[in-house]
């Protein structure tokens, strides 16, 4: 068997997936369990029980784990139960985020905080938690998810738009920092997708309009279109590949008239 039969193969790998209980997080942990990992789900809904029971009834491998990523604390005691039973992380995807709209003027302390929090803080502290378990292998991917927003201005959200920004020169630095031990580290750029985060623009005829024919493919995205992207960065056949953003985004981002 050659190298190019098993490039794209997950076989044997620990997958974390944050945020996986719905939409992107969801799509993205059933393409890695298709493509032969074992996938930790991890959210702080409860609705992380009937995406685990969906995924064990097609005998995927899932296992589930309810967890605030905003507390430092939960974080150290998830990445504790993954070493205690499966001896090793290779794959991280930093999935899970929050918006609050509102406009730049009015905008609360409250919602900064809590948008830095999920968006950016939760991120940094679990890839430096997982880092340290990838070292002692020297191999692992992590897979940060930005959005449109880490390029273009969106109008209020004036929160969202600075973390994810700050997400993506995260990546660069920790792939700069974590590449001598192997790890390597790639931003996946959204465009507007389906999802429970859009639904009002979704919903809206108009708006919905609006934003498909900004795109080139002109189409809305869907959450299983980020599952060949993930499985590309999460494998053997990205192994030269890392400090990188890879829209997903219909070709939004270069489409000028």
């Amino acid at each position: 068997m050659s190298y190019l039969d098993n490039i794209f193969s997950l076989k044997n790998k620990i997958a974390l997936v944050t945020g996986a209980a719905r939409g992107n997080g969801k799509a993205i942990s059933e393409a890695l369990l298709r493509a032969g990992a074992k996938v930790i789900l991890v959210d702080v809904s409860e609705e992380i029980l009937d995406t685990f029971d969906q995924f064990q009834s097609n005998n995927l491998q899932a296992v589930k784990y309810q967890c605030n990523i905003t507390k430092k604390s939960e974080l150290e005691k998830l990445v504790k139960f993954v070493i205690e039973n499966f001896k090793q992380i290779d794959i991280l995807v930093n999935n899970a985020g929050v918006t609050y709209s509102n406009d730049t003027l009015e905008y609360s302390e409250e919602d900064w905080d809590k948008t830095h929090n999920v968006n950016l803080k939760a991120p940094f502290q679990l890839s430096q938690l997982v880092a340290k378990h990838m070292k002692k292998k020297q191999s692992g991917s992590i897979i940060n998810i930005t959005s449109l927003n880490a390029e273009l201005a969106f109008p209020n959200n004036p929160a969202y738009m600075a973390f994810k920004g700050a997400l993506k020169q995260l990546t660069k630095s920790m792939a700069l920092d974590l590449g001598k031990y192997g790890i390597r580290v790639n931003n996946v750029g959204p465009g507007y997708f389906q999802t429970q985060m859009t639904l009002k623009s979704w919903e809206d005829p108009e708006l919905k309009k609006e934003r498909q024919d900004r795109t080139i493919l002109g189409r809305w995205g869907t959450p299983e279109d980020l599952a060949g992207i993930v499985i590309f960065l999460a494998s053997e056949s990205s192994s030269y590949i890392t400090g990188q953003d890879i829209y997903v985004d219909g070709g939004w981002l270069v489409k000028g008239i």
